[in-house]
């Protein structure tokens, strides 16, 4: 019998079945949309969550690991229980090196900056796992349309845990396309060649970077697809002064998810490293109709769920500030009813001395009605925390929106300020 699991969701693979060796991983998905190329990709991980030389990245130009206890199924997918996945890859469990942890299994859509494409062009995203013994499905993760803005996914991840071979339902977003989800596992991304060393000054001890490859999963086609045009808005409502405030508009049928995205101006610099770029984090404070109070970021690895408590959800967490999306919160719509209030905040966790440098702006949307936005155009250069804006339950039919755009100087002073109560300690991500 097959076992459904939600995001966030952790399952034992050899706990009841101590035998279990081979497994295939089977990911799979339906286009939405004309034209959308999907590759996928596997990260080989050490306990620091790093990749540490190119044959820890396994795809059709690299597709197995040194001693194939990881490798693509290059003669092509087989059925499994009446379903033919677009992408396996197998694994045998007891022959994975002992110095990797974990596997992450990705997928990332083909030159999606030029196309303007992302995730939300597909539907039925899934990833499942195969007893390739007897053919028997022992889970599935399906993903839904849970994405709106993201080019890359970490679907889910194989790891070891007290001498286990468990799976982690990951579903985390990236924005930024392949090249962010290689910079999150240690991978260097190259823009452009470096120039060569005068002669005799290579240090034969220096390890090159790993060089991000362009993961191909079928042979490139005629570069003749013409970009798919930006998703088209109803409008968009600035909110300009402190206190205004809009409510999201309401329908026959319940609120749907609600997008929240944080994106702010990132300086880029020249060379075949890139910059490091800003890291400003987007969180919030949440208070529940049953008293619950707390937090959702990056920071101390809060990320919430959108099935369960609090309904509220980040998608990772931009930790490069070369995301050009920025980073995004959800709001499960459907659970308004157990929602009191959220304080939507950004913060400066490292990497820009003002925040006049970074010229924020948040953008709130909605599956009907205008998008809303609040600028950060007032700036308090010696305190690191904004309060950006309060959504409150408007009698349990929709949530209003109000512009803060306060400063603080961290956690403890914003929670005081708008009588939260919680309780802070020194956290890190």
């Amino acid at each position: 019998m097959t076992l459904n699991l939600i995001k966030g969701q952790k399952c034992s693979l050899t706990k009841d079945n101590p035998l279990l060796s081979r497994i295939i991983v089977g990911m799979g998905w339906q286009n939405a949309g004309a034209g959308v190329e999907v590759d996928f990709s596997v990260f080989m991980l050490t306990p620091a969550q790093t990749v540490t030389k190119d044959e820890d990245l396994i795809f059709y130009g690299n597709p197995s690991n040194p001693n194939k206890s990881v490798a693509v199924q290059q003669s092509g997918t087989r059925t499994y229980a009446g379903l033919t996945d677009n992408t396996q890859i197998a694994v045998e469990l007891r022959q994975v090196p002992a110095e990797y942890e974990r596997m992450a299994f990705a997928l990332t859509i083909y030159d999606w900056e030029k196309r303007q494409q992302t995730f939300s062009l597909l539907d039925g995203v899934y990833l499942r796992i195969i007893n390739d013994a007897d053919g028997t499905e022992l889970l599935r993760y399906p993903l839904g349309s849970m994405f709106t803005v993201e080019t890359a996914i970490v679907a889910g991840e194989i790891y070891r845990y007290n001498n286990e071979w468990k799976f982690s339902a990951v579903g985390s977003g990236y924005a930024g396309g392949l090249a962010a989800l290689c910079r999150s596992y240690g991978i260097e991304v190259i823009h452009s060649q470096p120039p060569a060393p005068p002669a005799g000054t290579v240090d034969p001890l220096q390890q090159p970077p790993l060089i991000l490859p362009e993961l191909r999963s079928r042979p490139r086609p005629a570069d003749n697809l013409p970009p798919a045009p930006p998703p088209s808005s109803p409008g968009s409502i600035l909110l300009k002064k402190r206190g205004e405030k809009i409510s999201l508009q309401k329908g026959a049928a319940a609120l749907s998810e609600i997008l929240i995205n944080l994106n702010w101006h990132q300086n880029k610099s020249s060379g075949w490293f890139g910059s490091k770029g800003v890291d400003l984090d987007l969180g919030c404070l949440f208070e529940l109709k049953n008293g619950i109070k707390g937090s959702v970021q990056a920071l101390g690895e809060s990320f919430g769920s959108l099935s369960r408590p609090p309904y509220i959800s980040l998608d990772g967490d931009d930790r490069t500030g070369t995301i050009a999306t920025g980073e995004n919160l959800r709001i499960n719509g459907r659970y308004l009813s157990e929602i009191s209030r959220i304080v939507i905040f950004a913060f400066i966790y490292e990497g820009i001395t003002n925040w006049s440098q970074a010229d924020a702006v948040v953008t709130i949307r909605q599956q009907s009605g205008p998008e809303i936005e609040v600028r950060l155009d007032e700036h308090n250069n010696h305190k690191g925390m904004c309060a950006i804006a309060m959504i409150h339950n408007q009698n349990d039919e929709t949530f209003s929106v109000e512009r803060l755009v306060e400063y603080f100087a961290g956690h403890e002073e914003l929670d005081q300020h708008y009588h939260w109560g919680l309780r802070w300690e020194a956290g890190s991500k």
